[in-house]
């Protein structure tokens, strides 16, 4: 018997990767109608500050999207998927329609990039995020945003972080992150990693992200420190898929009323490539985020 090979599970991850990218955008042009146009290029006026480093580390840059006279404008900190292996800050589906959605509003809004596996850990990941957040407040004033109506938000593997540094506090609070208006995960299915090693038929990937000790399961696991504590946090799932939305619905059931799950009819790169087009999803997401961003 062969032994895994962390280089191969990378290149066939990526292919199957690229091949759900493409699928996504077939599946949005064929959505056009229904979900209206997607906007590939920035508005005019929008300036973007590329590679903004929250760290020393090559990875630990951000993408900052500025609308035309920000002041104390609320702020969205965007954390991309894939498979905590692989991503960029810069993927279309990542950016376009959500920039060409919130920017008019008068949002800012921020690409993370952080360390990937095997460099780091989905720990260490989260910590990259937090210094990421610490970041954002440090500059919103020079930005014209303001810190404290900062939106944190991620999806598939970065959805994962971003609840893990929600629901586990210490991690932001290390950081030096001071209180954020509230999260938005875009259909993670790990947030109780230690009940999703444990199945002998879980996904290969995890074991490569989440390695074979019970205890850095407990650790990466959001549900495990869900309490009333937390942030408000809006956990959107695809119903499409088994995992998503049971594991979002366990969640909330221990966030003491902080957090609400959005089950949608989509598949899980649509959740992310067609939020901020013309729907009723984005209108769910707008509502959420003017009722935390309005305190």
């Amino acid at each position: 018997m062969t032994g895994f090979s962390f280089s191969r599970y990378l290149s066939t991850a990526r292919v199957l990767w690229g091949l759900a990218l493409f699928t996504a955008a077939m599946a949005a042009s064929a959505h056009a109608q229904q979900f209206g146009r997607q906007v590939g290029t920035l508005a005019k006026g929008v300036s973007v500050e590329r590679d903004v480093a929250y760290g020393s580390m090559a990875e630990q840059r951000m993408d900052v999207y500025l609308p035309q006279n920000a002041q104390r404008s609320p702020i969205i900190v965007m954390v991309h998927g894939g498979a905590w292996a692989f991503g960029s800050k810069s993927a279309p589906g990542v950016v376009d329609n959500k920039v060409s959605h919130w920017l008019p509003k008068g949002f800012i809004f921020v690409s993370v990039e952080t360390r990937l596996a095997p460099a780091a850990d989905p720990i260490e990941q989260a910590t990259d995020v937090a210094a990421a957040m610490a970041m954002v407040q440090r500059r919103a004033a020079s930005w014209g945003g303001d810190p404290s109506k900062m939106v944190l938000m991620g999806h598939s593997a970065g959805a994962h972080l971003v609840a893990l540094v929600s629901a586990n506090r210490s991690i932001a609070q290390k950081a030096g992150v001071k209180p954020w208006a509230g999260t938005i995960a875009l259909d993670s299915a790990a947030y109780d990693v230690s009940s999703i090693m444990e199945r002998p038929n879980h996904p290969r990937f995890y074991d490569q992200a989440f390695g074979s000790d019970p205890r850095f399961w407990k650790i990466a696991s959001p549900t495990l420190y869900a309490g009333s504590n937390i942030p408000r946090m809006l956990l959107v799932c695809s119903s499409l898929r088994s995992d998503s939305c049971p594991q979002a619905n366990a969640f909330a059931r221990k966030s003491g009323g902080q957090a609400r799950v959005l089950p949608l009819s989509l598949r899980h790169m649509a959740i992310n490539r067609m939020l901020g087009l013309e729907s009723d999803y984005t209108h769910q997401i707008d509502a959420f985020i003017n009722s935390i961003v309005a305190r």
